[in-house]
């Protein structure tokens, strides 16, 4: 005669709670990384623009080449060609960028910028 089976075996429903509770607090404080802070611009009236913005323009190519002032600039002297250029431009920087150039490019670009003193960045597609 068979043996019927009453009870549930919870072993191994604990065993894969232990090992999600694990993989939980192993994940949990990689989420906490913050990646680039961005701000929102605020609204600004057309009649309150007093002057025309004073902004350097740095294209980015698909073949990730700079571009500044219609010349290009190797990635090498992007740092210091940046630092000659922004005391002309207080009012920030624009970089274009064309929709084939690498994400790495353009981050390095901001990187430089940053370090070269730019206070604000702005971003737009040719």
């Amino acid at each position: 005669m068979r043996k019927t089976f009453n009870e549930i075996n919870i072993t191994p429903l604990t065993d894969i709670f232990l090992v999600l509770l694990i993989i939980m607090m192993v994940v949990a404080p990689l989420l906490d990384q913050q990646g680039i802070s961005l701000t929102v611009p605020e609204n600004v009236e057309a009649e309150k623009i007093e002057k025309e913005p004073q902004i350097l323009t740095v294209y980015v190519t698909q073949s990730n080449k700079y571009i500044i002032n219609n010349e290009e600039v190797p990635g090498d002297a992007l740092g210091t060609t940046l630092s000659k250029e922004i005391k002309n431009y207080p009012d920030g920087l624009l970089i274009k960028t064309d929709s084939d150039a690498t994400h790495g490019a353009v981050v390095t670009l901001m990187d430089k910028a940053r370090y070269a003193g730019v206070k604000a960045i702005s971003m737009d597609k040719i």
